[in-house]
């Protein structure tokens, strides 16, 4: 019987060391793809690859075999001797296997609960496996379900709504604080990591303009083109301050280049407009005391994490609402699978059925050649209806047993309430047409 399984590395099973190893390039991602779905145990198959994952999601009829199989693919690639990688693989088949999919989609396995990214690396990956026809009926059903369940989660619960990075935890204080940054302007001191993601993230958010200065201009020049912004020389962003609605400082200087008495200056020049000033410099770049000038809102890295921290707790909690959500659609998809396994049996039934409809339809009209088309219609009509409805109870309950434990004991009976063998049923018919 088919299986669904996940299976592979993430960083809660595998260090980076492994899972680098592992990684595919873009380049790669084909050849793999190939690779994999020529396997004699797969049928269907998808992977997606992080830098906190690699995972193959697919269909199976062989659990055993597959493990083997899979194992000595990945070690072929990877150089990682199997024994050692089958250390770090996890193994998950069925409702462990969708339950863990659809927490993936979700972000619910994310190493940060809630990141946006891992929709776009799941999406991506789909698409491919779709071109390459090496995800058909079964997994184009399940992962269109995994980005469905994924977006009722983003929508019915807080998992993606509060900001865990400081850069973006930042700019949400921000956002609090002026409301509408489209009229604002930002000024980046120094050119950081963090800085500069900040920047990004209010950009995004269509700011009216952002200025860099950098003590090397040439790296200010760059930055700023990347924001459509203004280089201008380090010694002279005192000069552009009071024009700044937004301050990112990010310097290696030693000292406080803001004190509390050049920005009161600042602060007469702005007459009572508000200024966000978030130094994430270690030192400090921004005197402590700046923050007492009424007006100027100052947060420093410790600060935005403490945001941060509160966040994350709040994502948990949010998290476990989710899990119910997964739960229930776990369930729901279960119960489609297990009704397709039974469907090959049941169209084997209603084709029996109509074998012997058109037989005895067939005897009827030769006996009764005065019937004109419109009545043979009816009678056709009447006989379709007396075979539905004689067949809708035990298909419906099959299909309601499909999903029990004993759901392949119930099948057999099934097939043997209407003929042991299908071969006699062959039979059957020939004899209805002596």
């Amino acid at each position: 019987m088919m299986k669904i399984f996940a299976i592979g590395v993430n960083y809660k099973t595998a260090p980076v060391e492994i899972r680098e190893k592992l990684a595919f390039s873009n380049e790669e991602y084909n050849e793999i793809l190939k690779a994999l779905i020529s396997l004699n145990s797969v049928y269907e198959v998808c992977v997606l690859s992080t830098c906190n994952r690699v995972e193959i999601y697919g269909i199976t009829d062989n659990e055993g075999e597959l493990k083997l199989e899979v194992l000595k693919a990945l070690s072929s690639f990877s150089n990682i001797p199997e024994d050692v990688l089958e250390k770090h693989m996890f193994f998950y088949f069925d409702d462990k296997a969708i339950r863990h999919i659809f927490r993936v989609s979700a972000s619910l396995d994310s190493m940060v609960i809630g990141e946006p990214q891992i929709v776009c690396q799941f999406k991506d990956s789909f698409q491919k496996a779709k071109e390459l026809k090496t995800a058909r009926h079964i997994l184009t059903r399940l992962f269109d379900k995994a980005l469905n369940v994924s977006k009722k989660i983003r929508t019915s619960t807080g998992i993606s709504k509060r900001a865990v990075s400081i850069s973006y935890a930042a700019v949400e204080l921000a956002k609090k604080i002026f409301g509408d940054l489209s009229d604002k302007n930002v000024l980046l001191i120094g050119a950081g990591e963090m800085a500069e993601l900040a920047a990004k993230h209010l950009h995004d958010l269509g700011v009216k303009h952002i200025f860099v200065a950098n003590r090397t201009f040439e790296k200010a020049v760059e930055l700023a083109d990347r924001f459509s912004g203004t280089p201008i020389k380090f010694e002279k962003f005192p000069e552009f301050l009071p024009e700044m609605d937004i301050v990112i400082t990010s310097t290696g200087a030693r000292k406080p280049i803001i004190t509390k008495e050049s920005f009161k200056s600042v602060m007469k020049k702005r007459k009572g407009e508000p200024v966000f000033i978030f130094d994430i410099s270690v030192p400090r770049n921004v005197a402590e005391d700046v923050n007492e000038l009424e007006d100027v809102y100052l947060y420093n890295i410790d600060d935005l994490k403490d945001v941060v921290d509160k966040n994350l707790e709040e994502r948990k909690l949010e998290a476990a609402r989710a899990e119910f959500i997964i739960d229930e659609e776990v369930r729901k998809f279960e119960k489609w699978l297990s009704q397709i396994k039974v469907a090959p049996t049941i169209s084997k039934v209603r084709n029996f059925a109509e074998e012997i409809k058109n037989y005895q339809l067939e005897k009827l009209f030769n006996q009764m050649p005065y019937l004109n088309e419109k009545e043979r219609e009816n009678i056709e009509l009447a006989v379709n209806a007396i075979i539905n409805k004689l067949l809708h109870r035990p298909t419906a309950y099959i299909k309601d047993k499909a999903h029990s434990e004993n759901a392949e004991e119930y099948i057999k009976i099934f097939e043997e309430m209407f003929s042991p063998k299908w071969e006699t049923r062959k039979k059957q018919t020939k004899t209805y047409k002596k």
